[in-house]
This record gives structure tokens, sequence and C-alpha cells, in this order.
């Protein structure tokens, strides 16, 4: 952070502000704190008669692996929703949300997923700018060493281990630096 966001000016320090635990740029000349927080990904674990749906990915990073449909939280917007605009701008898929499946914290990137299990409307989906190839897997298929992201592996594997029935949410996170495999 270079200059102030609220005032604009360049004076600026890094420090452990004044009854708090954590650095954060606060500016000298207006005494704002300037919090930095992690970002919120949403999406979901869409299914269509046993079958996962997929997209392969079309940008970086990870171009041309599979993952699950997500995306940014936009502001103003509840995690839900996100998660069905992500899943539509990715697949074309249109879903149900069936609730909550993984919370995955990834501190090093100060990213936090969540991934809600969905069931499709009908077994419509395509591809889009983000996504080359979209596809229904049956579980046995599932390209497990063309995964992009640990938190995709992560949901997938339980769900595959609970099955859909199971009303807790998983938690994971990725401690390691090598946050792509």
């Amino acid at each position: 952070m270079k200059f102030c966001s609220n005032c604009g000016s360049d004076h600026l320090e890094f420090i452990i502000p004044e009854n708090d635990t954590y650095h954060r740029y606060v500016c000298t000349n207006c005494h704002t704190i300037h919090y930095q927080n992690p970002r919120l990904i949403v999406g979901c674990l869409a299914t269509w008669e046993n079958k996962i749906l997929l997209c392969k990915r079309a940008i970086q990073p990870q171009k041309d692996l599979w993952n699950l449909p997500a995306g940014f939280l936009e502001n103003g917007e509840r995690a839900e929703e996100g998660a069905l605009r992500e899943t539509l701008e990715e697949s074309k898929a249109k879903v149900d949300i069936v609730r909550l499946h993984v919370l995955y914290s990834i501190p090093i990137v100060n990213q936090v997923y969540l991934h809600f299990l969905a069931r499709m409307k009908t077994p419509d989906f395509g591809t889009t700018l983000e996504s080359s190839e979209v596809q229904l897997f049956d579980p046995k298929d599932i390209p497990w060493d063309r995964i992009a992201f640990q938190s995709t592996t992560f949901a997938l594997k339980k769900y595959l281990e609970f099955g859909d029935e199971y009303n807790g949410v998983h938690i994971g996170s990725l401690e390691k630096k090598a946050m792509w495999k």
C-alpha cells in the first residue's frame, strides 16, 4: 500500500495499532487504519443423477485443469447468490443449493472457499469464457491428476466419502506453501 485511500497521503506505517494484534497499514496523516481481510471464493459441487459437474479452466491460474465452478464473492452479495452466479457463469448450469458442503481456508493467499452442495435443475450446461470444457463425471472417472486446486480435491473427496446425505460442513485448510499441485 502506497497511499491512504481515505485522504490520499503517502504517510503510511505498517504497525500494530493500539489494542490490535496484527500489523496494519496506518495513515499517520488522518489516522485511518487500513484493514486487509481474506477474499471469499464461492461455488458449487453440482450433481445430476450421481454425476459431478466439473469445468476445465480456460483462464489462469491452472488453465486446462478441472475445477468446481467457483469464483470471488462480490460486495453486497450473499454467499449462496454468489455460488449460484459463479456456477451459471462458469458452466451455464442452473442449480438449487442443498447446503454448505465445505469451508476451506488457504491462509497463505488470504482466501476462504465456500463450496455448496447443489442439484442441477436440468442436465443442461456448456462452455463459457472461463471454461473451455464442462462435463458431468461419474465418480470413478474424475480426472484426479488434472484437478486445479486443493480446495476442489478436498470437496470432491469429502463428497465421495460421506455422500450428499451428510448434514455437517467439512472444514479443511492448506497450510503448506505449495498452493497448486
